[in-house]
Parts: C-alpha cells; structure tokens; sequence
C-alpha cells in the first residue's frame, strides 16, 4: 500500500514535469505545444460541460475560455504549476461553466474568488473519468448483450415505455411476460457488464 503511494506520487511529479514542459512550449507559442494540449484534456472539459447541462458546442467556447486564461497566465512569466495541468484546466473550466450557469439563473451557490482555488477537484475528476468508463463499459455491454434485449431494455430504461406497450410492440402475451423478459435481459446485460469491469481494474 505505502509503495503504491509513493509510486503515485513519483508518477505525479514527473507528470508535472512533463506539464511544465508543455506550458513552456505554450508560452513560446508553438503549435504543437497546443495542439498536445487540446489532444490531451478537451475530451475532459467537455465531459464536464455536457453532464452538466451543456451541449458540445459550449465545451468547445469553455476550453477556449480556459485556454486563454491558461495562456494569459503563462505570458505573465509568473505562473508557477503546483499541481497537475489537467486539474487547473478542469477547476478553472469548472468555475467559468458555474458562471456561466448562475449568469443564465441555472446555479445559485457561492463562486470560488479565483480560478486558482483549485479546491479538491482530483477526486472530482478521477470520479468524472470512472463514471465516463463505467459508461463505455455499460454501452460495450448492451451491444454485446443481443436482441430482443438490447431493444428491449432500451425502450424500458431509455424511452420510459410502459410495459403494457412493450408488451404490445415486441408480441408478448401481456405485460407481465414482458416484463419477466425484462429481467432476464438485465441479469445478463449485467454479467456483461461486471465481466467487462473487472478486467479493466
């Protein structure tokens, strides 16, 4: 356990490193340094922004917000990175989507002073990128899990049809048929799914 932890914490001060680095290319301007940090943490920012009550194109507007903060910040020559790049990028991109959200009425809590009040958002993100797995995980499975069930549970869980409808729409003789049929679909989308996790621990 201890030398997990310490290994962790090796890993993530050669991650910083490694950030420092590309926050040097940032402020020299290069291309690639910035197309590396697009590749490296859109996908995060809009992960962000679209569980949250956002559409692909706010992400987008957001991780230019973001970007641009960032890069202000660098240019000053004052920017010293005490954590890891991704987990300003998604405290400052966060903090920008809350006022966003409170300027449009849609979120009344108190903002952070700063966009560096970085609060404890690693468990915030490391909880985000399980959840976002756990997703791709779930929708390998319903693809793998065959038909009639994967119709089946889609129109139950996904398109909240009743089950006297499905009943109807997929030919059983009532909706208690149907619904026992439900149950076994979801016992095995559910090996599906567990068989699949495990092996990604």
């Amino acid at each position: 356990m201890l030398l997990n932890s310490i290994n962790k914490q090796d890993a993530q001060v050669s991650s910083i490193e490694q950030d420092r680095l590309l926050l040097e290319g940032i402020a020299a301007e290069e291309k690639a340094s910035v197309e590396q940090l697009y590749r490296q943490h859109y996908y995060m920012i809009q992960n962000m922004v679209v569980t949250n009550g956002g559409s692909k194109d706010d992400a987008a507007d957001l991780f230019q917000e973001t970007v641009i903060v960032l890069y202000e910040k660098v240019k000053e020559g004052k920017f010293d990175l005490q954590c890891l790049l991704k987990t300003f990028l998604y405290s400052v991109a966060r903090r920008l989507w809350l006022k966003r959200l409170q300027q449009q009425q849609r979120y009344s809590a108190p903002l952070p002073d700063s966009p560096e009040d970085t609060v404890a958002v690693e468990d915030e993100i490391e909880n985000h990128l399980k959840q976002q797995e756990a997703f791709s995980i779930m929708e390998s499975a319903m693809n793998k899990v065959g038909e009639p069930c994967k119709s089946l549970l889609e129109a139950y869980y996904l398109q909240k049809k009743h089950m006297n409808v499905i009943a109807q729409e997929f030919g059983y003789t009532n909706a208690d048929n149907a619904k026992t049929q439900k149950y076994k679909c979801l016992v095995r989308l559910k090996k599906l799914f567990f068989a699949q996790y495990k092996n990604t621990d």
